[in-house]
């Protein structure tokens, strides 16, 4: 009689552990991602949205072929029973205003644990405070202004470099041209955080390079016309143009330029709206020669086996090459969900320290990157930038040497095609 008591107890015991891990099985853990799916940055929150997507893929279903990455492997969160990521994304349209509302129905009525986005610095701004003021651990992959990790904040973790980084790069860049001079500079900019942030950066960096500022020409975001800036671009005479534009602002300067017959020796982008596939489709033809830092090169990826299967992942699912618009947030959405998993918890405390402890090597990033690890300010320490051209459909690495393998790049002084 003992022995079957002890039989049923173990059969009752096995039917509610299997029961326990079907549960967990089921269970899903909740991010919001606030994005511009709509609006005149569609383009690049479609890009985005499919590469976070991507990154979703890598850890919830087994990717064994991409060693090093964790989570890769296995399936889902292993120390919170096998749970999936879900990502629930918010349209920012472009407007902070929008991002701050996204950022509020996100953790008030879909019940996120954390949050990401929102590509634009003036966006990432406000949603990250009501992140902030809430308690929530927030990830921003791919926003650059500097001044977002200055706030003194305890829950914002940024995995991209940041316009210091990627300015003082352009300098060390210009300083091993020889084809032309480059002491003279003009900087473009949108009057927003991250333009304001990028002439802030290019005044700091060309002082300390012994370059000098020729022109500061601000612009307002989404203008009807250019023409007065491609003027006083023009009169300046700089050596180096360096562009801070969002895709449809890119698109009217270059398409201004050409019409006024004006083209600076050097054409230099702060990323953004030039490396956009929309960018490159429509006038990538006639701005061949344009250079843009970035932080993704898909010759670099071809060359490194890990970077090349995640690309090759993205070209079967959106028929495009990934680019640093939407690498980078892959990386920050694949960084979280490490987070969550090793907190063991969807506490938001025991994330945040799983976040401030993380420690990432090359091998177990899917960037061009030393790895991931985050400073006191939220900051990661390990990331660096490239500067690419525009050759044909693709940019192709210039910078840093050991990257470059088109030994004909860079074509300078820049010319209209």
């Amino acid at each position: 009689m003992k022995m079957k008591r002890y039989a049923g107890a173990a059969a009752i015991l096995a039917l509610a552990c299997a029961a326990f891990g079907a549960q967990a099985q089921d269970k899903t853990v909740r991010i919001g991602a606030i994005y511009p799916l709509s609006g005149a940055l569609a383009s690049t929150g479609a890009e985005i949205k499919a590469a976070i997507e991507l990154a979703v893929d890598i850890v919830n279903n087994p990717h064994p072929e991409l060693e090093g990455i964790p989570l890769a492997a296995g399936s889902g969160l292993p120390k919170l029973g096998g749970a999936k990521i879900e990502v629930v994304f918010g349209d920012s349209q472009g407007k902070p205003e929008v991002g701050l509302a996204d950022a509020q129905r996100l953790l008030d009525q879909e019940k996120v644990v954390a949050l990401t986005g929102a590509y634009q610095s003036a966006v990432t701004k406000t949603a990250s405070r009501i992140a902030e003021q809430r308690g929530i651990p927030y990830v921003n992959g791919e926003s650059s202004s500097p001044d977002l990790t200055e706030r003194g904040y305890k829950w914002f973790f940024r995995t991209s470099p940041n316009d210091d980084t990627f300015v003082e790069n352009m300098m060390q860049f210009l300083d091993g041209i020889k084809a032309v001079p480059t002491a003279k500079i003009a900087v473009v900019y949108e009057n927003t955080d991250f333009g304001v942030n990028t002439y802030k950066a290019v005044e700091k960096f060309a002082k300390q390079y012994k370059r000098e500022l020729v022109a500061n020409i601000a612009y307002s975001a989404g203008s009807a016309s250019v023409t007065a800036e491609v003027q006083k671009l023009a009169a300046a005479k700089p050596d180096v143009a360096i562009f801070a534009s969002y895709t449809s602002d890119a698109m009217l300067f270059v398409r201004t330029m050409r019409e006024s017959k004006y083209a600076p020796p050097v054409f230099l982008a702060n990323d953004a709206g030039f490396i956009d596939s929309r960018f490159v489709q429509e006038v990538g033809p006639q701005v061949q020669g344009v250079l843009s830092r970035d932080v993704w090169g898909s010759d670099v990826a071809a060359a490194k086996a890990g970077l090349k299967k995640i690309n090759d992942m993205y070209k079967a699912k959106t028929g495009k090459e990934l680019n640093g618009n939407n690498a980078r947030s892959m990386q920050g959405v694949l960084v979280l969900a490490d987070a969550i998993n090793r907190a063991g918890s969807t506490d938001p405390e025991a994330i945040r320290k799983a976040l401030a402890a993380t420690d990432l090597s090359e091998a177990q990033v899917a960037m061009p990157w030393s790895g991931v690890k985050f400073d006191e300010k939220g900051q990661n320490t390990k990331g660096a930038g490239l500067i690419l051209e525009l050759k044909g459909s693709s940019y192709q690495t210039v910078w840093p040497e050991k990257y470059r393998s088109d030994k004909s790049l860079p074509t300078l002084p820049f010319s209209w095609k």
